[in-house]
């Protein structure tokens, strides 16, 4: 029996903070087959500079908040860093649906992973401005002579195949900047990866991506949404709507600082008014004075609540744009650090008449609860998701050096989901 271990690392490029995640994969070696667990070892927190949006606006300030999470991380952790996988996010990305279609040459032959590799170059194939570039191409189902819904046609045989899936691309220079960044802090980039893909890996369950639900990630300056159906992803997209908004909202009502309304906003804001009792008050310190000043939680409520009605009717508007308001069957799932804004959650069942929860990561299993507790918040949903996919990359990667399967080539070319 032997036993190896790896480091996998999420960095995660949030509008607030830079968080980095730093998980070892143990890999357990018996009678020839391998088994691998997680354990975090290293989390690094700094605030965000040189980032807006999912964006990177400076690239010296981000490289330098970068450089402070990841010595963080790697100080608990008791090693260094080398390469990681960085989330991509922002109003740059766009998303579509698309098809290929090919014929199988000879009727008696199974359909092989050259086959597959062939219909989704033809998936592919859309024109895109020079500015933009393919970042996912994630396989939603396959068709052999009109026999819809199988995942996997290899070993089928048919004279027809056709493959619907989802195509994500970014401006090429946003995603360009986001490495040139990280580069600049002395790291390698691993792979770059949408955010609320890598959120899915951390947070939903297989049910919930079979009967259809929706992720909704509230970052800071930004809302990723995702939708599931039969196991695959059928719609994503990027609001440039967060949290920062309630904060910012709070600030200019009541006239206070940004750190005081973010303090108030964790401890008193209200998503739904009923919620709360309107005649409580608390005192704020305003903009320039040590003086403070009581104000009505009902003055909090007016200003909290109808900035979050409008990211839950945005949430709506994409639903109902997608197609998927009836296919929902498990619902929606919040989460992000905007996640945790109270009574949220009620108020997009209230107004999306459907199930919600507020999701959060479950990946290392209970272990994690003793170790690294903090890591259970919504708010690291993210890195989370980013190490599960780093590890499902290096599986993918391993898996592919030992073997000539070309659909593990696939799978290896396209950081496909199959």
């Amino acid at each position: 029996m032997g036993r190896r271990e790896k480091n996998i690392v999420g960095l995660d490029l949030g509008s607030t903070k830079v968080c980095t995640l730093i998980a070892a994969v143990h890999e357990n070696s018996n009678r020839g087959e391998v088994e691998s667990d997680f354990e975090p070892i290293g989390l690094g927190l700094a605030e965000s500079k040189g980032l807006k949006r999912g964006a990177v606006v400076s690239i010296e300030a981000a490289a330098e908040s970068i450089k402070k999470s990841i010595s963080e991380a790697e100080s608990m952790a008791g090693c260094e860093v080398e390469m990681v996988y960085v989330g991509l996010a922002g109003p740059h990305i766009r998303s579509f649906n698309s098809r290929g279609v090919t014929s199988i040459p000879t009727r008696s032959r199974e359909i092989n992973g050259e086959d597959v590799r062939r219909v989704i170059e033809t998936a592919r194939a859309i024109a895109l401005s020079p500015d933009r570039e393919i970042i996912h191409i994630l396989p939603q189902e396959f068709i052999v002579d009109d026999q819809q819904g199988i995942g996997d046609p290899i070993g089928m045989f048919g004279t027809r195949l056709e493959a619907n899936v989802h195509i994500v691309t970014s401006s090429t220079t946003a995603a360009q900047n986001v490495v040139t960044a990280v580069n600049r802090s002395g790291l390698l980039v691993g792979d770059t990866v949408l955010e609320p893909i890598a959120v899915g890996e951390a947070i939903l369950t297989e049910d919930e991506k079979e009967l259809g639900c929706v992720l909704v990630d509230i970052g800071g300056g930004k809302t990723n949404m995702a939708i599931y159906h039969h196991g695959a992803v059928r719609h994503t997209v990027v609001v440039p709507l967060g949290g920062e908004f309630f904060t910012n909202d709070i600030a200019v009502g009541l006239r206070t600082s940004i750190p005081e309304a973010e303090r108030l906003k964790r401890e008193h804001a209200c998503a739904l008014a009923s919620m709360v009792e309107s005649d409580e008050v608390f005192a704020v310190v305003g903009v320039g004075s040590r003086h403070t000043r009581e104000v009505a939680q009902q003055v909090l409520n007016d200003i909290v609540q109808p900035r979050a009605e409008e990211i839950v009717h945005i949430v709506r508007n994409e639903i109902r744009t997608a197609g998927y308001e009836r296919q929902a069957g498990a619902g929606v799932v919040l989460t992000g650090g905007g996640a945790m804004l109270r009574g949220l959650a009620d108020l997009a069942e209230e107004i999306l008449d459907l199930p919600v929860r507020i999701g959060a990561p479950a990946a290392f299993g209970e272990s994690l609860l003793e170790k690294r507790p903090q890591l259970m918040g919504p708010e690291f949903a993210t890195v989370t998701g980013l190490v599960l996919y780093g590890e499902r990359r290096r599986k993918t990667h391993d898996f592919h050096e030992n073997s000539n399967s070309g659909l593990k080539k696939l799978v290896s070319k396209f950081r496909s989901f199959l």
